[in-house]
């Protein structure tokens, strides 16, 4: 029998121990049937660990799993299901690095601030796990992403799973953002007809020239898109806004991506953090230099930094930090109960996943005296800014969205080959000086040029044509698929989008459009045309580049569903393979908080089902596996069933966890396995399996249910301890038994 393969991918968090649990299940239903499902390990410590090979033990080194699986993405047989990763920012990979260092491996310290061209090279070489390091990697075609019809039919059905707060009439909520001086404002953008070599230099007010990049190469047809944005200005407008919150008596919150977005947008978030607390950076300017502290890197690297510091020298600068609260607007909390503001951590104030929480919770966030208030949204840059503000100014014009009537928003994004990977770049440059940013082609002519000053943040990006064929393939199979329109998110206005708009309009006349409805609509208006619509009932395809195909499947996922976690994301690799991502793991942390404290997982693996069952059909349609079609098929009915069982995890210790939910999803697979009759085989050897997990549900939930309660020793949270943490999520001897009889079963 032909074997194939699916790749499982390790990776942090809640997720990673959901696998702890799920995948030997999975391995198990598939002994037998000619699939596989093989784990690799692309976790942040598995990254780092395959960073510095030489340093380790033979027995502790990682392979570089990452770089494996983006060659395998070149090729037809690639089956990957991607779980949500970490996006490290700095502050996460020193953790990471620490927690590893005090297990025994042999790691450098990542160096804040190089001293000589050694610890420059150790920077860069973490750097490459900074990030979004896996997604340009993994990502080598563009997204499908949607709602499974079972998941947006639960959620119709049991409204209560999708808690939208009313808003207040009231409401003072708003998003404010930049009119001058920004990546919007500043981008320039140009097409490279026949491709080419071109660099990246800074020429300096004394006429010096310094290559930032060079050895970049262009492929015919590539769009190059080059920006700025002004620290001047920047920091301008975040002294505005403060004091526009203080007049309002609104709380003051920060919407970026200091995650994903590695360069530019720590860079942004120290800025607020040094304005917000300016007299105490300004009083104590020479201490917090001396100590290293990074307003790139939020107050808690203050607070920890200032710890060395003799008791009355620290309580000084922690009593300057809170007069300065009664200066400000109040600050939206990420911890009130323990002192922990929006500008404490950068990785604590992600766009995509705190900006759909304000939508939800009515305009609202929590303050420091932990009830909910209107807030200022601060989101630099117009790009998207706008999009949602307009969802806020139709909320407090109509009210919440109804999860049981509202339509649908699926997305067809454009990100292959690293289409608009903004801010992660290699390409993205705070200014070391007044002077001028070019764009070299290798004739030495200028593509593009900006005129800059020292701290502002210089970008640019790119977009393959390739890519873009695809994308507008693939948004009018979406579109004739579904009946619903399919809306570009394009402004004409922005320099980028006015190239994107060409060939859009040039490739759709590749296609037979007709019957079909294909706008093209600034975000704003698009943001508008969708909410008509979804009120009504209705599906709108929204058609997008990278970024905002990461913010929209997290925004109305969330209104939708509850919880982008239980979105569908098919990325149909270029090369004929198929990638499976399983939603967001923007609650993971905190699953992982209450698991060590209560040893109860509160993780829903639904988008883990879904991306399995997309995988099965992938590689029956691509193989014409009849075999795998039926797992897919009884897969869907097993899902189907354990949503109208309500088998998803609830909330708190004594009801059904994660490791609850993989049970019932085994029962409920099992039994549409032994019900089918496509397949013999698998009808016969299910019939048993099934009888086994029905004849030992009681006693299996007894099992499962009496483990949790205690707290869970990990052993490490980026690096856990694989035999406790495995213990800890298979507490059921019953099934486990169960599952390892299944592994020695042949058909």
């Amino acid at each position: 029998m032909e074997t194939h393969k699916i790749i499982w991918t390790e990776i942090d968090e809640a997720p990673a121990l959901a696998t702890y649990s799920l995948l030997p299940i999975l391995q198990a239903f598939f002994k037998g049937t000619g699939v596989d499902v093989e784990a690799k390990d692309i976790s942040l410590a598995g990254r780092i660990l395959a960073t510095f090979p030489e340093n380790l033990t033979e027995e502790q080194r990682n392979p570089d799993y990452l770089a494996e699986l983006g060659d395998l993405t070149q090729k037809k047989e690639a089956n990957i299901i991607k779980l949500p990763n970490i996006s490290a920012s700095v502050p996460q990979l020193m953790e990471a690095i620490k927690e590893l260092q005090d297990q025994g491996y042999n790691l450098p310290e990542y160096p804040e601030e190089p001293k000589n061209e050694a610890e420059k090279e150790i920077q860069a070489r973490y750097a490459k796990v900074l990030g979004s390091a896996v997604n340009p990697v993994l990502r080598e075609g563009n997204s499908d992403r949607r709602a499974p019809l079972s998941v947006k039919e639960y959620a119709r059905k049991n409204p209560k799973t999708v808690p939208l707060n009313p808003w207040d009439k009231g409401s003072k909520a708003h998003v404010a953002h930049m009119t001058g001086g920004d990546f919007y404002g500043n981008e320039k953008s140009v097409v490279t007809e026949n491709g080419g070599d071109f660099r990246i230099d800074f020429v300096g007010k004394d006429g010096k020239t310094t290559t930032l990049r060079d050895k970049l190469k262009a492929e015919k047809g590539e769009i190059l898109s080059a920006t700025f944005m002004s620290k001047k200005a920047l920091r301008n407008f975040f002294q505005e806004q403060i004091e526009a919150a203080r007049k309002e008596g609104i709380l003051l919150s920060l919407h970026l991506k200091a995650t994903m977005m590695k360069i530019s947008d720590p860079i942004m978030f120290g800025h607020a953090v040094s304005v917000f607390y300016k007299e105490a950076f300004e009083k104590h300017g020479s201490t917090l230099k001396e100590l290293g502290v990074n307003p790139n890197m939020g107050l808690g690297d203050l607070y920890k930094k200032i710890e060395k510091l003799p008791e009355a020298k620290r309580k000084e600068i922690e009593n300057d930090i809170q007069a300065i609260y009664s200066q400000r607007p109040a600050l939206a909390m990420v911890d009130s109960d323990k002192g922990i503001t929006n500008l404490h951590v950068p990785n604590d104030i992600i766009v995509d996943a705190s900006m759909p929480v304000v939508v939800r919770e009515a305009g609202k966030m929590w303050g420091p005296d932990g009830k909910l208030h209107d807030t200022k949204a601060m989101i630099p840059d117009r790009c998207y800014a706008t999009m949602y503000q307009e969802i806020i100014a139709d909320c407090q014009k109509h009210g919440a969205f109804d999860p049981t009537t509202m339509g649908s928003v699926p997305n067809v994004g454009l990100m292959a080959q690293k289409a608009e990977e903004y801010g992660s770049h290699p390409t993205t440059f705070e200014i070391p000086a007044d002077g001028t940013v070019r764009v070299v082609d290798a004739g030495g002519k200028a593509l593009m040029e900006h005129a800059v000053e020292q701290g502002d943040i210089w970008r640019l990006s790119r977009v393959k044509d390739i890519p873009i064929q695809d994308w507008v393939k693939l948004a009018v199979r979406r579109g004739r698929a579904t009946g619903a329109p399919a809306v570009f998110w394009l402004d004409k206005n922005r320099a980028h989008d006015t190239q994107v708009i060409a060939k859009v309009e040039k490739y759709l006349k590749d296609h037979d459009t007709k019957g079909l409805e294909i706008l093209i609509k600034p975000p704003v208006e698009a943001m508008r045309f969708s909410l008509e619509r979804i009120r009504k009932g209705q599906d709108t395809i929204s058609v997008t580049g990278n970024v905002l195909r990461d913010y929209l499947t997290d925004l109305f996922p969330i209104m939708e569903l509850g919880t982008s976690a239980k979105m569908l994301s098919i990325v149909p690799l270029l090369n004929g393979g198929g990638l499976f991502e399983t939603g967001a793991g923007g609650s993971a942390p905190k699953h992982v908080q209450q698991f060590v404290k209560e040893g109860y997982l509160r993780w829903d693996s639904l988008g883990e089902f879904s991306a399995l069952s997309a995988s099965l059909e992938h590689l029956a349609a691509t193989f014409s596996n009849d075999r795998a079609q039926v797992l897919a098929e009884t897969l869907d009915q097993g899902i189907a069933k354990f949503l109208d069982a309500n088998k998803s995890p609830a909330r708190k210790v004594g009801q059904i966890d994660n490791r609850g939910s993989h049970f019932y999803l085994a029962l409920f697979w099992a039994e549409a396995l032994a019900a089918q009759s496509k397949d013999k085989a698998l009808q016969a050897r299910f019939a048993g399996i099934a009888r086994k997990f029905k004849d030992n549900e009681e006693q299996i939930n007894t099992e499962l249910i009496g483990a949790q309660g205690k707290p869970v020793d990990m052993g490490g949270y980026y690096h856990p301890d694989k035999v406790r943490v495995g213990k800890a999520m298979r507490p059921s001897p019953t099934l486990n038994a169960i599952v390892t009889n299944m592994m020695i079963f042949e058909m």
